[in-house]
């Protein structure tokens, strides 16, 4: 079976809000979505709506009862024959999302299909606080997996991607930790300062600043009307208040301001600890935000893509999943990346544009190295510290974000990858075709 080219039409995504308590938090996410993915196919009027073949929504927690219907779908105006799927990789749900659609088309069994990732963090679909049920099914994991002491009876790992060795006391610490504490454990691993993890989020949102104001997101930012949200004192959305309709076109957690100074007075997050008692350098300045948005890409086999005369953002030429350890699950984008170029027969440096998601400062820089890629041109116009991170939705972005950038600034290779929580990794690696 000779395999077909896969190819990226177009993507875009909503600006990203404020988990709970930003722009997004009086439309449903549903709605946003769609609207998301209706913008796309208008934009792209060649690709009829009957050509799209498999829509596949990522998603980490709150939707996939009406993903299954197939809302989303019907909403953004696709036709019934559309058929629908939901995937849940945590974090990485949309990357893994456009992943199999890729693959579906690679092999033949399609030609065309949707990637879309959506994720309202903070509360459920309908608007209630989430979280509690979340937390107690949480916590009886981790009581499971320590009663049982599986972090010490696992079999060495087949392949060491690390350039330090992993100290025993993080190894016995719980698997199922939060995530915050495993960026701790990496902080621990490699030696991180409080310095470079905070000059690093003081960088993401200096090159963010940067990149509005020369418009490096217009080409992927939908800007979309919606209610403005009215809070009482505690900060609850007041449902049965409407407030005036508003234009929301930016992401709302870049912080222009932001400097090592004021970094440095935050204290590191509770419950938090350093288990070789070191200082705890991970506080809420250095970790990415918790957000609300939606992001999709356009998928096609490139001969069809051809034939209706399209002019694709980028090839798709690399993929990878790997895993690590649960206690270390920020640096699950090393042994995906690794897999992915060698998926693609390239090298670290041939690499010309990176989107790594900035779930934790922590989790970035060492990755970075250990994969052996160019800091200068990982996360070139900021990251998720100052753009955020909608768990379902960044995967999708992740891709857009680089297929864009490639085109804009004439470079050929680009790779995205993702921490997952629990300890794994994804990678998807694009080439460029503008």
């Amino acid at each position: 079976m000779q395999l077909q080219n896969v190819v990226i039409v177009d993507g875009c995504r909503s600006a990203f809000s404020r988990g709970g308590k930003g722009k997004l938090e009086a439309t449903r996410v549903d709605e946003v979505a769609a609207t998301v993915v209706k913008a796309l196919m208008e934009r792209n009027p060649k690709v009829k709506p009957s050509m799209v073949e498999d829509f596949g929504i990522g998603n980490a927690g709150n939707t996939a009862d009406l993903i299954m219907l197939g809302g989303i779908s019907r909403l953004a105006g696709l036709p019934a024959e559309v058929t629908n799927f939901h995937s849940n990789r945590q974090c990485g749900s949309s990357m893994e999302t456009m992943q199999r659609i890729a693959m579906a088309i690679m092999v033949g069994a399609m030609d065309c299909g949707i990637a879309c990732g959506v994720e309202r963090m903070g509360r459920s679909l309908m608007g209630e606080r989430s979280g509690a049920k979340s937390t107690r099914v949480t916590g009886m994991n981790m009581r499971i997996f320590q009663k049982s002491r599986l972090q010490r009876d696992m079999a060495e790992d087949h392949f060491n991607y690390f350039s330090v060795p992993v100290p025993d006391a993080i190894l016995d610490g719980p698997p199922m930790a939060a995530m915050t504490q495993t960026a701790q454990n990496v902080i621990d691993m490699y030696g991180l300062t409080r310095t470079e993890l905070d000059q690093f989020a003081v960088d993401s949102h200096r090159k963010l600043d940067e990149a509005y104001k020369k418009g490096a997101y217009k080409a992927e930012i939908i800007p979309m009307e919606v209610e403005d949200p009215i809070f009482d004192d505690q900060g609850m959305w007041v449902e049965d208040q409407k407030g005036p309709m508003v234009m929301f076109d930016q992401d709302e957690c870049l912080r222009v301001s932001t400097n090592l100074e004021g970094l440095a007075k935050l204290k590191p997050i509770g419950g938090v600890v350093s288990l070789l008692g070191n200082e705890v350098h991970v506080t809420a300045g250095n970790s990415c935000p918790t957000n609300s948005g939606a992001s999709a890409i356009l998928l096609m086999s490139e001969k069809t893509a051809l034939k209706l005369g399209l002019e694709p953002l980028a090839r798709i030429i690399g993929m990878g999943v790997g895993g690590v350890k649960g206690q270390l699950m920020g640096i699950g984008p090393i042994p995906a990346s690794i897999k992915a170029l060698k998926h693609a027969g390239l090298t670290a440096d041939q690499i010309d544009r990176v989107e790594f998601n900035e779930a934790f400062a922590a989790q970035v820089i060492p990755s970075v190295k250990d994969i052996g890629l160019n800091p200068a041109v990982v996360n070139v116009n900021g990251g998720s510290l100052g753009i955020g991170h909608p768990l379902g939705a960044t995967g999708a972005r992740l891709v857009l974000t680089v297929a864009h950038e490639l085109r804009r600034s004439g470079k050929k290779y680009g790779l995205s990858t993702q921490c997952i929580g629990a300890g794994q990794g994804i990678t998807t690696i694009i080439e460029s075709l503008g």
